[in-house]
């Protein structure tokens, strides 16, 4: 299956770095990370066509039957035009339907400078603080599984930037991590960037405009680097961060999930 999406093609080079299996079935992609099956979007039905009006049952029982004991659903739709096809049917089953914007950059303008030490993360202080931020930002809905997938997450991060394939960087106020977001290539000409967070404490700082403008440098400055890719939600503030750096609307990416036990 040849994939059109941008956002879906970037996801599929971070799975396959991060050591994802991808299986084509003809109609669709099954993603499957077994070193993290909490990771919905680690573990996913990549569909190629829409599903017309009565299909959706149908892809609900595919990913059941791929993924017999995942309690969530996550359907993705290869439709870089952001269309869905039969969206009732799918909110009827009890889908979230998520329609992203895929922005792109081949040069930034810099913002005004940050009060912060913006450096690349080194070392197990470091990537513990980027843990630590991350469990800040989901304080509600922490649990002790919850917190298991999340440094699975940040520990798979780290190998790819410790494997040359990318960078996670940081924004250090007064030596505490307050920002972090993560950018990584496979070397074809694509750096993808991965989880712009700031503690709630600590935003209309500039910390994430600074830190995604120096990690966009760094990447442009690779010789194996020509375009960023970042994707946003149209509805939060912070695309309007990206498109001040320089970012152009692209595309869309089209996710459909159920969470767990919804």
């Amino acid at each position: 299956m040849r994939v059109a999406s941008l956002g879906y093609r970037t996801d599929l080079m971070l799975r396959g770095l991060g050591g994802s299996d991808v299986s084509d079935r003809g109609s669709h992609l099954v993603v499957r990370t077994p070193s993290n099956p909490a990771y919905w979007w680690g573990n996913f039905l990549l569909l190629r066509e829409r599903p017309g009006p009565g299909e959706w049952p149908g892809w609900v029982r595919e990913f059941a039957r791929e993924f017999p004991e995942a309690p969530h659903v996550a359907l993705g739709l290869d439709r870089p035009d952001g269309t869905v096809g039969d969206i009732d049917g799918a909110i009827d089953l009890g889908l979230d339907v998520l329609v992203d914007t895929v922005l792109t950059a081949s040069a930034l303008r810099a913002p005004a400078a940050a009060d912060a030490e913006i450096r690349p993360l080194f070392g197990d202080a470091d990537w513990e603080q980027a843990v630590q931020l991350r469990l800040a930002l989901d304080e509600v809905r922490v649990t002790p599984a919850h917190a298991g997938y999340l440094r699975r997450k940040v520990a798979e991060h780290r190998r790819l930037a410790e494997a040359g394939h990318g960078v996670w960087f940081g924004a250090f106020v007064e030596g505490t991590m307050r920002c972090g977001a993560g950018l990584y290539t496979d070397g074809e000409g694509v750096a993808r960037y991965q989880n712009v967070e700031t503690h709630p404490g600590f935003r209309q700082r500039g910390l994430a405009s600074s830190l995604v403008h120096q990690l966009g440098e760094w990447g442009l400055h690779r010789p194996d680097v020509r375009e960023l890719v970042i994707v946003a939600d149209p509805g939060y503030h912070a695309i309007r961060l990206y498109r001040a750096l320089g970012f152009q609307d692209t595309e869309h990416q089209v996710q459909l999930q159920r969470p767990p036990f919804g």
